[in-house]
């Protein structure tokens, strides 16, 4: 009997920081989420895109966020800068190569709390095949229930990668080295669980 209430117990408090953890799903549905990009077009101005395709999904506790974690897929091929000559540059061998590697991933390692409702957000992303380990600065806008009788949390967050990195060494010209991706991600919490 005392060992079956030990082990309840030991069972109880591996189970406690799961439950605080809240799960939620990145509304791609309603499109309160985007992922975008800024690169250096010629170092004369800005050219701006994103992603119309992907989804994922993080938990977050908010008593220790340092359990936190965020996993996404982008559909490569889903690339956006509202020109479809220059699109479909971008999804060919020069770039993004979609028709071999459709699918871009991020998987984080680490969320660290940095300062009032700022984190630095860690992981592997996989892009073109190749992966390299990552850092986020990332904020979070809000949190609260939403007028449908649900809840969500959302985050922004920017970094840089460099494209030879992933095997893309198009010529752009030096200002166009590094392409900077910015991140709007709203969450819908999953009571269901």
């Amino acid at each position: 009997m005392k060992t079956r209430l030990i082990t309840a117990l030991f069972a109880l408090a591996l189970a406690a920081p799961l439950q605080a953890s809240e799960r939620y799903v990145i509304d791609t549905e309603g499109m309160h989420a985007f992922v975008q990009f800024k690169i250096s077009h010629l170092g004369f101005s800005w050219l701006y895109g994103r992603f119309n395709d992907f989804e994922g999904e993080f938990t977050f506790d908010p008593e220790n966020p340092a359990n936190s974690a965020v996993q996404a897929t982008i559909q490569t091929a889903s690339v956006d800068t509202n020109h479809e000559r220059r699109d479909n540059h971008l999804r060919g061998e020069d770039f993004l190569h979609t028709e071999e590697y459709p699918e871009a991933t991020f998987v984080s390692t680490a969320f660290e709390p940095v300062g009032e409702d700022s984190y630095r957000l860690e992981g592997e992303f996989t892009l073109r095949g190749v992966t390299h380990e990552i850092e986020i600065p990332v904020t979070q806008i809000g949190a609260g229930e939403d007028p449908w009788g649900g809840f969500r949390r959302g985050f922004q967050g920017r970094t840089e990668l460099t494209l030879e990195a992933f095997g893309i060494d198009y010529d752009l010209g030096p200002a166009a080295e590094e392409v900077e991706i910015i991140l709007s991600i709203e969450g819908i919490r999953q009571d269901d669980e």
